[in-house]
């Protein structure tokens, strides 16, 4: 599906300097822009060089009912690391374009045609925290995961004893070659991120390959950072 890039990323556009001269607002001390693939297109992600741009919206929002928009924990799982901008940033330009691994928008589909992080693919936390259902199989697959069948319990014993490789084996799964993931949801009052990693370490996806961008889109946005939505 094509993607028009949203109003924010074209103020950004709109305010960058000519050909020649580098972005006085940049992503990092050293780095102005990047560019990653969504859908198919390559989408270029900067700042807003707006020095005067202020988040208006939704996300401005900082007093809403708890529960359910409750302060989320900096960490979900103590297994699982919490990355930042800079980290995000780094992933997309490596491990993402390696194909090496998913940025996952946890949302519900409503959300995400609303507006995403380029390069995200929309995977709601409705069907990673639903463990056993097609539709979460067929995720942990895209991800890389290996439906094991019937796992002969001497040759079980034998992997838990350590006697034969075991690494990222479980009954059902084996998640030997599953990619690394970074997901995402709101921002710091969203839960939907934090209950579909909790769906993941569920059925053994390894920890080390998890990834909470806490800030989400609402310290996506308060950056002034590209965002993309679906044509229409």
């Amino acid at each position: 599906m094509a993607v028009l890039i949203s109003i924010l990323s074209l103020q950004a556009f709109a305010d960058e300097p000519q050909a020649g001269k580098e972005l006085e607002i940049k992503l990092t001390g050293n780095q102005s822009y990047l560019h990653v693939i969504h859908k198919g297109q390559s989408v270029r992600v900067q700042r807003v060089q707006d020095p005067e741009y202020v988040l208006k919206g939704y996300y401005a929002k900082t007093a809403r009912k708890c529960p359910p928009f409750c302060l989320q924990p900096m960490q979900v799982d103590p297994r699982v690391a919490t990355v930042g901008e800079v980290e995000l940033f780094d992933f997309m330009q490596t491990t993402l374009r390696d194909d090496r691994g998913f940025l996952i928008d946890a949302r519900t589909p409503e959300w995400f045609e609303r507006g995403t992080i380029p390069g995200s693919i929309n995977i709601p936390f409705t069907v990673l925290s639903k463990v056993g259902t097609p539709e979460n199989d067929d995720a942990l697959k895209l991800f890389g995961g290996k439906s094991r069948g019937e796992v002969g319990a001497f040759s079980r014993k034998l992997e838990k004893m350590g006697i034969i490789n075991s690494e990222g084996k479980t009954d059902k799964w084996d998640f030997s070659n599953a990619k690394e993931l970074v997901l995402w949801c709101n921002g710091p009052e969203c839960g939907q991120s934090p209950r579909a990693i909790k769906g993941l370490l569920s059925v053994g996806y390894p920890a080390n390959k998890i990834f909470y961008y806490r800030g989400g889109m609402q310290l996506w946005q308060l950056w002034g950072l590209t965002t993309v939505v679906p044509e229409g």
